[in-house]
């Protein structure tokens, strides 16, 4: 949800119950984080709703911003972190030391062996068919799969999932609750643009297609005849300066804020230079709908679907 999250959509979020997350790279300028933590930790004061709000950080070294963020979040006592892509080490020590939960993206068992070994609050099972940096796994292998080796440790299952069918199937499965993004990306909150929006809603499941071209490490975007004239492999060279000892980690951190650049163009309105991360789940949006519209249709296809499998056992 890079430079789509934002304010209203974490406020929708704490408003309807649940959790909202944004990265933290959305908010890039000096004392931008510092002002959206200090002001959604206000709305739910003044408002005493049953939501909250938590960051996504990417761990890795090659985030510039990586340290600077942690601090201002751990200063501010974010009360929920989703850690990407490295270790989650430092940032379980910050959270802990004030009572914050972190929940840690994996795409295997031995991502979680790691993250638990370090003392995480719970995983995110990232599968195949996710919006960003997808998992090479099914959700149907990953949830049951993590359930079974951690069974002290909750699961959130992410990728795939934009209907209320798709969150009561990842429950019966095990996990504790799932994680959406694509289907937000369509809301009347979403910071991009009309030309964004439409595009996820238009596109189905075939117009997904993984790049290494933005981040160095493979993620969905929608297959836009700019996304094709770029490419979605690194070139020999590039692929020799990713994975070398020395230059590995600025490399990255080249291609991570050539990426960012890229993207923040592409969610303009009029750019032609459309690079626009989705996950396969476009398959099932059709409209563009609030925040709040979206999570109360969630709900009600949640009853719906629980209904529909009663009639099936004749419970």
């Amino acid at each position: 949800m890079f430079l789509v999250s934002n304010e209203k959509m974490m406020k929708s979020a704490v408003e309807s119950g649940i959790m909202g997350v944004f990265p933290t790279l959305n908010y890039r300028e000096k004392g931008e984080l510092s002002a959206i933590i200090n002001e959604l930790h206000a709305f739910k004061k003044a408002h005493q709703h049953q939501g909250d709000f938590g960051v996504n950080l990417i761990v890795q070294k090659s985030n510039p911003l990586y340290e600077k963020h942690l601090e201002t979040c751990a200063s501010q006592k974010v009360p929920f972190y989703i850690t990407s892509l490295g270790s989650p080490a430092e940032v379980i020590k910050a959270a802990h030391s004030y009572g914050a939960n972190v929940f840690c993206d994996v795409t295997n068992i031995e991502h979680a062996e790691k993250c638990a070994s370090l003392g995480c609050d719970g995983f995110i099972a990232v599968g195949q068919g996710a919006g960003g940096h997808a998992g090479p796994n099914p959700l149907t292998v990953l949830v049951p799969s993590l359930f079974d080796h951690f069974p002290e440790i909750p699961v959130v299952a992410a990728g795939g999932i934009a209907n209320g069918a798709g969150i009561i199937s990842m429950l019966a499965l095990g996990a504790a609750g799932v994680s959406i993004g694509t289907r937000f990306i369509a809301s009347t909150e979403a910071g991009v643009s009309n030309e964004y929006k439409e595009e996820v809603v238009k596109s189905g499941m075939g117009d997904i297609v993984l790049t290494e071209r933005l981040s160095g490490t493979p993620c969905t975007i929608i297959n836009t005849p700019y996304a094709k004239k770029v490419g979605y492999s690194q070139n020999w060279f590039e692929k020799q300066l990713s994975t070398n000892s020395t230059t590995k980690k600025y490399f990255k951190m080249l291609v991570q804020v050539q990426g960012m650049k890229k993207l923040e163009a592409a969610i303009k309105p009029g750019n032609y230079n459309n690079l626009w991360c989705a996950g396969k789940s476009v398959e099932m949006i059709h409209d563009i709908l609030s925040c709040k519209q979206i999570i109360e249709r969630l709900e009600a296809e949640m009853t719906t679907s629980i209904a529909d499998l009663n009639k099936m056992f004749n419970c």
